[in-house]
């Protein structure tokens, strides 16, 4: 007779950040993966950067990253304090500040930078964000590019039971309320607020990969050890309960996906499926097919 607990993703481990690296000259992050390795524990999700929190001092020459390109993947910025300019070769363009969430698709290609948001630079301030590079399959890495400005009043925001806390559903679903972001396969990504002493339980997809970042605070999942800011808590795929206490008031991401089989190649801002694609995309970037910005 099956059992609660059979039901329970198991805990693969608690990783701290592989590598602490300056992204442009506005981007101070802690790297999660690829640099633990994670590849096939953590996809459909590729990169997980964790920038500041991080004051900046005012300045009339916004910090950031600078023109470049990307195809093969999107991009998903959650910015938790400050603000962030975006612009790209498609012509999109916008601002997201706390709360708020970019979803780019660059699939095909483009071209963008990101900055600190000019008004927000002169005032100087703290930075805190997270960026995620999210794998496509090979049937839609040559898509057309695609942007959601998803702002903070578009996402659903749950008050959990017992006054344990709130959960936020950026894609995917909670409790019969969904995410606004479109995914190409199926991803679940909450921003979780947890209280201490409280819990929530999740229901996530057999067979999807299961990881949880702790942003502050501290927690564990499954009755596992205690995980505390800027680790990872990385779960198997089987099983479909998570059951995460906080220990400490603590703000945690929640991803969830279904995994791609496929091979993975990647170098620099290109992943693509084969050593030759990632060839053809240093070619078509070179060659101005990806765009410019004006």
């Amino acid at each position: 007779m099956a059992t609660e607990t059979t039901t329970m993703k198991r805990l693969i481990g608690i990783y701290q950040p592989g590598s602490r690296h300056m992204v442009g000259d506005g981007f101070p992050v802690r790297n999660l993966f690829p640099s633990n390795d994670l590849d096939r524990e953590v996809s459909p999700f590729l990169m997980l950067d964790h920038a500041g929190p991080q004051y900046f001092e005012p300045t009339d020459h916004p910090r950031g990253v600078g023109e470049h390109p990307h195809r093969g993947f999107e991009t998903v910025t959650i910015v938790y304090e400050g603000l962030v300019a975006h612009r790209d070769s498609a012509g999109n363009a916008g601002v997201i500040g706390p709360g708020d969430v970019q979803w780019m698709t660059a699939a095909s290609g483009i071209v963008h930078e990101e900055l600190h948001e000019k008004e927000w630079a002169k005032n100087g301030g703290t930075l805190h964000a997270i960026q995620l590079w999210v794998n496509l399959p090979k049937a839609s890495k040559m898509s057309a590019p695609g942007y959601q400005t998803i702002l903070d009043a578009d996402i659903p925001a749950i008050d959990l039971d017992g006054g344990a806390g709130r959960l936020r559903v950026i894609a995917g679903s909670f409790l019969g309320h969904k995410g606004p972001a479109h995914t190409f396969t199926p991803v679940e990504l909450y921003d979780l607020q947890l209280k201490a002493g409280k819990l929530v339980v999740l229901a996530l997809p057999e067979g999807h990969n299961t990881s949880i970042f702790v942003l502050r605070g501290l927690a564990s999942v499954n009755g596992s050890e205690k995980a505390g800011e800027a680790e990872l808590i990385v779960c198997t795929r089987n099983g479909s309960q998570v059951t995460i206490d906080a220990h400490e008031n603590s703000r945690l991401l929640v991803m969830a996906g279904e995994p791609i089989e496929e091979p993975i190649a990647r170098y620099g801002p290109f992943v693509m499926n084969t050593r030759a694609e990632l060839m053809q995309a240093a070619q078509d970037y070179q060659a101005g097919k990806m765009g410019h910005l004006s």
